[in-house]
């Protein structure tokens, strides 16, 4: 094959230094200098894979229970990205589990997937650990996407990726991790054929290419005539990225380890997805492994084609590369782009950053009941033997990723008027590790400011007014201060600070609450939601 050269980048900085400041500091992304620093996104976007079509790269990311599911971001230049829409609708087309008188899919739900551009389609396909695999299929990836449909129905698999071949043959490849409960470390990676609509495996086509301890995150590509199978597993130091490449999709293979991780200090860059710039640059978008309280951030890796093989990072001396954490951009453009993260509740739906818990409540939620607001209709949580907290059992909860930046400040101004006696509403941080709520709470006719750490409660002033202010701010530590306030321009602090949490493979939500342990009865109007956050 033809040997691709990658010309190294300027300014790659030495790891630890680099490490303490992003990780630690909050330093990410486009520096303005025509460099930027990684993580070039600072927050929860994990199982990424990610392609380009012409000039733009689109990006997914899995998003568990979380509703709408499969979240789709945009980027000219793979260090500014913007959310541009999500792929699954309606969580119940793929379990009632998923839907907000259940609740009962935390660390489960809508796994990693792929997305690939062909047959002049967007395609995605993914998995969830009890329900199968499913499809979808859009011409823009900001949608509209067709309905998913299951294209297996069947448990214990997950990490899939679809290929087109040359000759429109359609391949379909994905881990079984639940094989031999005996030896519940090895798994084993599935090769099938597609119908030619996508639609359906061809079951007897099935051929297990490959097994290890971890084996998943399974990635086909074709390049210069060759095919290479992008997977990653679990080694003594970690979980690595793999490659395996052929001169046929069925073998036999070479197979090589791309690069070494840290756990501690780069935190397991491995899902991801291999790109090639206009320019013939190559690089690897990808999530860090290790989960902190922001989640699994994404960070973009050089790639150095080295015998025909693209190792990931800067190589050592073993030709096996290793993290870094700057250099020069990609591409260059002038423009900086922001995810998006606050809303002023005036367009008529919501905007794209937002995910609920859970598939939401029919009418208990609305643009039309006041213009220019939106309306949460308060009722009470479900009963679940699996989760205590109130946070994870209360349908309607509105959240977004929190960034792990140096300043971040989230406020919400809400009408708390028509609230009725159980109604607790505010903001929320939460994981399935702790929570902590901060808001409204009416009892007898009266309304307290309430804070809920971990269900350790601190009383505030009783609020006749009929709106109030309410803010968390936090660092990049991860460590939160609420603050209210009654005219919005003067915040008091109340309550200890609150540490932002991991949990499920899921990173820290803010988001905005609104149950009644009593009865359903009660509402609130949410003026506008704002999140500030800062390199």
């Amino acid at each position: 094959m033809n040997r691709i050269i990658f010309i190294p980048m300027l300014l790659w900085w030495q790891l630890s230094g680099i490490c303490s400041n992003a990780q630690m500091h909050g330093n990410w992304g486009d520096q303005g200098n025509g460099t930027y620093v990684n993580p070039v996104i600072p927050a929860d976007y994990s199982d990424l894979d990610a392609i380009r079509v012409g000039n733009d790269y689109y990006a997914i990311s899995s998003t568990m229970q979380f509703s709408p599911g499969m979240v789709v971001i945009h980027s000219r230049d793979l260090i500014n990205w913007e959310i541009i829409g999500h792929v699954v609708d309606d969580l119940t087309s793929i379990s009632p589990q998923m839907n907000w008188d259940r609740m009962n899919c935390y660390g489960k739900g809508i796994w990693a997937g792929s997305i690939r551009y062909y047959k002049n389609k967007f395609w995605v396909y993914f998995g969830t650990p009890d329900d199968g695999f499913f499809m979808s299929t859009a011409t823009h990836p900001a949608g509209p996407w067709e309905p998913v449909h299951q294209l297996w129905n069947v448990n214990g698999w997950d990490d899939c990726c679809s290929f087109c071949d040359d000759d429109g043959q359609l391949y379909f490849i994905a881990t079984n991790f639940a094989i031999d409960p005996k030896n519940k470390k090895k798994y084993n990676i599935h090769l099938f054929r597609m119908t030619p609509d996508g639609r359906s495996l061809v079951l007897e086509s099935d051929s297990i290419v490959h097994q290890s301890h971890g084996s998943e995150a399974n990635k086909l590509y074709k390049i210069n005539g060759l095919y290479y199978h992008y997977f990653s597993e679990v080694r003594t130091e970690g979980r690595v990225m793999m490659m395996a490449r052929s001169e046929s999709i069925y073998g036999p293979r070479e197979i090589r380890q791309l690069n070494h991780v840290d756990q501690k200090l780069d935190r397991e860059p491995n899902q991801g997805g291999l790109l090639q710039t206009p320019a013939g640059d190559w690089y690897f978008l990808t999530h860090h492994g290790s989960g902190d309280w922001e989640g699994r951030p994404a960070s973009l890796l050089p790639v150095h084609w080295t015998d025909g093989w693209p190792i990931v990072g800067k190589p050592g001396a073993d030709t096996i590369g290793r993290m870094v954490w700057s250099g020069e951009k990609p591409i260059s453009r002038k423009r900086k782009i922001s995810l998006q993260s606050s809303d002023g509740f005036n367009t008529g739906k919501l905007n794209v950053q937002w995910e609920w818990n859970y598939q939401p409540r029919p009418g208990k939620w609305s643009f039309t009941a006041r213009k220019g607001f939106l309306r949460l209709y308060a009722f009470t949580p479900i009963h679940s033997k699996k989760q205590t907290s109130v946070i994870l059992r209360a349908g309607n909860t509105l959240t977004q990723r929190s960034m792990r930046t140096p300043n971040n400040v989230a406020s919400l101004k809400i009408d708390i008027s028509h609230m009725a006696d159980g109604q607790f509403s505010g903001l929320t941080h939460f994981s399935t590790t702790s929570y902590s709520l901060f808001g409204i709470q009416q009892e007898k006719g009266v309304r307290t400011l309430v804070y809920d750490n971990n269900g350790k409660t601190t009383s505030g002033i009783t609020v006749g007014e009929k709106f109030i202010w309410l803010r968390s701010s936090w660092d990049s530590n991860g460590i939160s201060q609420y603050a209210f306030s009654t005219d919005g321009k003067s915040y008091k602090p109340l309550g200890s600070t609150y540490q932002l949490t991991w949990g499920s493979y899921r990173g820290d939500r803010i988001g905005i609450f609104n149950f009644n342990t009593q009865e359903d009865k009660g509402y609130v109007d949410i003026d506008w939601f704002r999140y500030d956050y800062s390199h």
